[in-house]
């Protein structure tokens, strides 16, 4: 399949990536072209600020969840009917798991996907050094898979300098500069970035921002080194793992939270739920008083309902039909926020304890610090996943807050060093904890929920 695309990396985080990243994405719609776009890694955040560009939903792809194959496919699903695709890195270019290595960076997505990498060079207090930098990164690997450079926070006086000295010097093409654009820049919190719909005049900035890189970037150059990017092709999932193929016999209908303080949502997730036969009905535990009527499954993603403890309590209407459902019976999915929401108790930022739904014995409490932050592998201990014994499940834990009831039911161990803990409930019809999970990389988790789901009745909250 042809799909033109380029994936936009950098040195460090903190180098612009997120922003020179929605702003060639509105820059690109801007111009009439269909974008799909991913974000290299885990992270929830940033895809959100893509998709309010593009207006549809962006994606996530990685190398650590799933392998080359799969990553390849969900490129190309993504990609139908579209005239281009955005990556968007992670950290720095090489940085990968482990801290020691480059496996699940952004430069193995680019070679898996056998993508042109276009290098953003954060320039404040540099000029002459940028060469060496730049010549570092494309030296470092003997196929660095970067083809053009951008150079942030570089002057207009001096880049047609810089850019004739790189050009010169070094085997990459110059594609443009991004000036200091300070009313353009997007505030960051405890676990990244504010969410798109935090950020006053946000379309404002961006169609600004728009503007600029319009003026700045090499539009043109940019596009033709996308069209540059080599087909691709992907084997049906299916031929990876059977898995992937399962389906229900009937639909069954799963309750998903989806709110300001639930928005931690793998899109990709939830297309497998509905390619398995899935019928998902969305839900607010901030506005709604109660469950959807007649589901058989309940999703609680992560997000910030640390932010909302206050409102979440005095929502004593949903607490109680989630409750209700609990006890009749219902399976339960609650990774990171919303296993935190499963509480008796839950911290708000201030430390003020508010009571939640007390389906967890324990208090979710903050603390100054990431605990247990990256990529981990899960395998069974004394639990199930909803009666499956499933190994080596690719996970990633990214939170400050931390629980005297985090569960033991599983085995979580980090991809490199020896470090391991126990983590998670996986019992009965619940599979609940901090890790985050991404069903293409372990379908058998969809599927057993799934097949959980359509063994369950449910029943009427009439009475509610």
């Amino acid at each position: 399949m042809k799909i033109p695309r380029f994936l936009i990396a950098a040195g460090a985080s903190g180098s612009g990536k997120t922003l020179l990243t929605c702003g060639i994405l509105k820059a690109l719609k801007n111009r009439g072209l269909q974008v799909a776009s991913f974000k290299c890694g885990p992270d929830y955040i940033d895809p959100m600020f893509h998709s309010k560009v593009i207006r549809a939903k962006s994606r996530n792809l990685d190398t650590f969840f799933t392998p080359p194959e799969i990553v390849r496919h969900l490129l190309e699903i993504n990609c139908m009917q579209q005239d281009i695709a955005v990556m968007e890195g992670v950290m720095g270019y090489y940085d990968g798991i482990g801290g020691t290595t480059s496996q699940a960076s952004a430069y193995e997505l680019a070679a898996v996907t056998k993508t042109p990498v276009v290098f953003v060079v954060n320039c404040k207090g540099m000029s002459v050094s940028i060469l060496p930098y730049i010549q570092g990164f494309l030296e470092f690997k003997e196929n660095s898979g970067i083809r053009g450079i951008i150079l942030n926070q570089m002057s207009s006086m001096l880049y047609p300098r810089v850019k004739e000295l790189i050009e010169e010097t070094l085997p990459v093409k110059v594609l443009g500069y991004v000036p200091n654009v300070k009313e353009c820049a997007i505030e960051s919190r405890h676990l990244g970035l504010v969410l798109p719909d935090e950020v006053e005049q946000l379309q404002e900035k961006l169609g600004q921002l728009a503007e600029i890189l319009e003026k700045t970037i090499d539009m043109e150059a940019l596009l033709a080194l996308a069209e540059t990017a080599e087909d691709i092709s992907a084997s049906s999932p299916e031929a990876f793992s059977p898995d992937y193929g399962f389906t229900l016999d009937r639909p069954v209908k799963i309750g998903v939270a989806r709110d300001e303080a639930f928005c931690f949502i793998y899109e990709d997730n939830l297309r497998l739920l509905k390619k398995m036969g899935a019928e998902l009905v969305y839900f607010s535990p901030l506005q709604d008083s109660r469950l959807p009527e007649g589901i058989q499954g309940l999703l609680l993603y992560g997000g910030y309902p640390e932010l909302y403890a206050e409102a979440l309590a005095a929502n004593t209407g949903m607490l109680e039909s989630i409750r209700r459902e609990f006890g009749n019976g219902i399976p339960v999915i609650a990774e990171c926020g919303g296993f935190m929401y499963l509480h008796e108790t839950m911290e708000d930022m201030e430390g003020c304890a508010h009571r939640m739904t007390g389906i967890i014995p324990g208090r979710a409490y903050r603390t100054p610090q990431l605990n247990r932050f990256g990529y981990i592998y899960v395998s069974s201990g004394g639990g199930t996943v909803f009666g499956e014994p499933l190994e080596q499940i690719p996970a990633h834990e990214f939170h400050y807050f931390d629980s005297t009831a985090c569960g033991g039911d599983f085995l979580a161990r980090k991809p490199v060093g020896r470090r391991s803990w126990n983590c998670m409930y996986g019992r009965e019809h619940m599979l609940a904890g901090f890790p985050h999970l991404y069903y293409y990389g372990k379908p058998q988790i969809a599927k057993a929920f799934l097949q959980e789901c359509s063994r369950y009745a449910p029943q009427s909250q009439s009475n509610v």
